[in-house]
């Protein structure tokens, strides 16, 4: 049995926990080694498993990465107004990023994931936010409508949503597979 080195690192094996160095290599040996697997603590048992959904990965995470999945597919063309409008009455300025309009777009098909039948109303609640009134006292305010209806055509157009009987916009079947697809691409971190 070799001696670990100076800073070990801990690694999960199923059920026992035993020390490995910088290499991944092994320590000190299982009794068992055939049914033994290493696992580093950086990447435990969750992230492992190919059944994720959008729910069980972090909500920023998997904005970053459909956002980036939407414009590298580039069926989603952006208005020539996106890098002058403000995305809210109570804004000052227009967005900084200019790719804010695919993570507007990412934003809004995971919360219709979350909640079906979320409609132009209920985005403008959801991304509305506090005016400042100046010596008045400030009050809540709606984000822009056009900005939440534009996108919500641009994503009916590329067959992720569909109009709700019921109300509102509810995820395809295509849409909700092309959302956990991306999930299981993202890194779950413990």
């Amino acid at each position: 049995m070799k001696k670990a080195q100076k800073s070990p690192k801990q690694c999960d094996y199923i059920g026992t926990v035993h020390n490995i160095d910088k290499k991944q290599e092994l320590v000190s040996e299982p009794e068992n080694p055939s049914t033994v697997r290493a696992v580093p603590q950086s990447l435990s048992l969750s992230a492992m498993e190919t059944g994720r959904t959008v729910k069980d990965v972090s909500p920023h995470e998997f904005v970053k990465a459909y956002a980036a999945h939407l414009k590298r597919s580039g069926k989603m063309e952006l208005p020539h107004w996106t890098d002058i409008v403000k995305t809210a009455r109570f804004k000052e300025l227009a967005p900084y990023d200019p790719d804010w309009y695919y993570i507007r777009a990412a934003s809004m098909a995971r919360k219709i994931y979350l909640r079906q039948g979320i409609g132009v109303g209920g985005f403008q609640k959801i991304y509305g936010g506090r005016r400042r009134n100046g010596s008045c006292p400030p009050h809540f305010c709606k984000s822009s409508g056009a900005v939440a209806r534009h996108i919500l055509q641009q994503l009916k157009s590329m067959d992720i949503i569909d109009i709700d009987p019921k109300g509102g916009r509810m995820l395809t079947s295509q849409g909700r597979r092309d959302l956990d697809q991306v999930a299981g691409r993202v890194l779950v971190v413990p």
